[in-house]
């Protein structure tokens, strides 16, 4: 039977109880937006058009840098709208299209993180055969296989929300629309909702990390049999970037998702959120190309090339 739908609209409340630093919170995350739209958008050109950049780890971060791109677009715009004006409206439909984007951007992120991971594992543990496994058909295979489940969860969830019948507050304590504020508008028995989230969550998310762990456990040894100092320095350099991003992220998702309610507040859950929603995909382009001298020399190539 299909839900039935009295809500219209939706008021996000963003965070009351920093008004008087809106100003301040407004100009951070509107910064926070051009750094990440500016360079991931950067990253994504050079890997096209450098040759240099032509290898599996350069575009599976082209990938990243898609989805960043799509977890930016789909909640920071919004986020500086409600920011700015102390709240915002939002139409039912709306919020419901930003929460598909948003599962599907976070999985397929999840999963990325584990292919560039395994990618990282052939290339130190494996380099022998490390480019006739990752040849170009396996590297496009595990970009799709990344970006499909998530399509899938986002698609299994709004069919499932579509079910419930909604006709409490039209209030949302958050600044964007995340499953758990919308079930708390609903009238119905959302407690299948909940475990259809967690058993979710499993291939999602906890597989995912179980996967990236055990690469780095293989390739934390190999390093370390590494006889000279400058190897292993080396051999940890093309995997520490990565190694930060993946720190970064779970740590915070887990934080904000793991956690009991009662060890966070509202106002911690909404910083946390904010930390992997909207920081994040800020901060992977600047991590992954800070001592990167492969993208450098790309950027001085087009550079060259344009003027």
């Amino acid at each position: 039977m299909e839900g039935k739908n009295n809500l219209t609209t939706i008021f996000l409340l963003g965070f009351q109880n920093l008004q008087s630093y809106k100003y301040l919170l407004f100009c951070l995350l509107l910064l926070t937006f051009c750094v990440t739209i500016c360079g991931n958008v950067l990253i994504i050109t050079l890997v096209f058009y450098s040759k240099n950049l032509q290898s599996p780890m350069y575009f599976f971060l082209s990938q990243l840098a898609l989805c960043d791109i799509l977890l930016s677009g789909d909640s920071l715009p919004n986020t500086l709208y409600v920011v700015l004006n102390e709240g915002g409206i939002i139409s039912f439909p709306g919020c419901i299209i930003q929460y598909l984007f948003f599962v599907i951007s976070e999985c397929t992120e999840c999963l990325l993180l584990t292919v560039m991971s395994y990618d990282r594992y052939l290339a130190i543990c494996n380099p022998l055969h490390y480019t006739s496994i990752m040849e170009s058909g396996l590297c496009q295979k595990l970009a799709i296989m990344s970006w499909l489940p998530g399509i899938t969860y986002s698609t299994i969830s709004t069919l499932s929300i579509s079910t419930l019948h909604f006709c409490g507050l039209n209030t949302i304590d958050h600044f964007f629309c995340d499953l758990a504020p919308i079930l708390q508008l609903s009238c119905s028995d959302v407690s299948f909702m909940y475990l259809e989230a967690q058993i979710l969550t499993v291939p999602a998310m906890v597989c995912p990390l179980l996967i990236t762990v055990v690469s780095y456990i293989y390739v934390v040894r190999a390093i370390l049999k590494i006889s000279s100092a400058s190897g292993r320095q080396k051999a940890f350099f093309t995997c520490s970037s990565h190694l930060t991003v993946v720190c970064i992220y779970y740590g915070t998702v887990m934080a904000a998702y793991m956690l009991p309610t009662s060890m966070q507040s509202v106002t911690m859950n909404k910083i946390l959120t904010m930390i992997y929603a909207v920081v994040t995909p800020s901060l992977n382009p600047i991590i992954y190309s800070l001592r990167n001298k492969d993208i450098w020399k790309a950027l001085a190539l087009v550079l060259l090339q344009v003027t």
